[in-house]
């Protein structure tokens, strides 16, 4: 039996290893579309009439995950449209490169599988194979001390507000 705090630190460290693979331009991308995911389930729960008040809770989670998992997608795909990879902005070519990918990606798995750990808590987790930490062992106090440092729960609004504005500037200096 794995914990989920075990699983959630060896994904931010294969994503970390993927980030250094890619270099940080593509993994920043990915950084956007995960901070874009998180903005667009915020505003829909918000203010959509529909999303806000007829999704239960089971739903709700299915949702989340399916628009943090298509974003994700796309922000890793994107890179691979031909006319944007032969740009050369995505380019891998010093060390600083790379362990700025490291870095990234890191930030990558903790946002991705972070955002997945939080809806999957606030659903009373939905499976039966994946269990909610239990209060009073080693394994379980750790796993329910990082459940309120994960990304939903404290890049809520207004903060995501922010992030996202931070995030278009990002990319208006860097890649255009």
């Amino acid at each position: 039996m794995l914990s989920l705090t075990f699983v959630f630190w060896m994904f931010v460290v294969l994503f970390a290893l993927i980030g250094a693979m890619r270099g940080w331009a593509k993994e920043l991308l990915v950084t956007f579309a995960v901070v874009l995911a998180l903005f667009l389930t915020t505003v829909l729960e918000r203010f959509i009439p529909f999303v806000r008040d007829s999704l239960v809770s089971e739903t709700r989670f299915w949702f989340r995950l399916f628009t943090l998992g298509a974003l994700v997608f796309f922000g890793y795909q994107t890179p691979n449209i031909p006319r944007i990879a032969e740009s050369g902005r995505f380019v891998r070519e010093r060390l600083q490169d790379i362990l700025l990918g490291v870095f990234l990606g890191g930030i990558n798995g903790y946002f991705i599988f972070g955002s997945i750990w939080s809806y999957m808590h606030e659903a009373g987790y939905p499976f039966e194979y994946i269990t909610m930490p239990v209060a009073g062992t080693n394994l379980g106090d750790a796993a329910l001390k990082l459940i309120p440092l994960l990304p939903p729960l404290w890049l809520g609004a207004p903060v995501i507000y922010f992030a996202v504005a931070v995030a278009f500037v990002f990319v208006l200096v860097v890649f255009v």
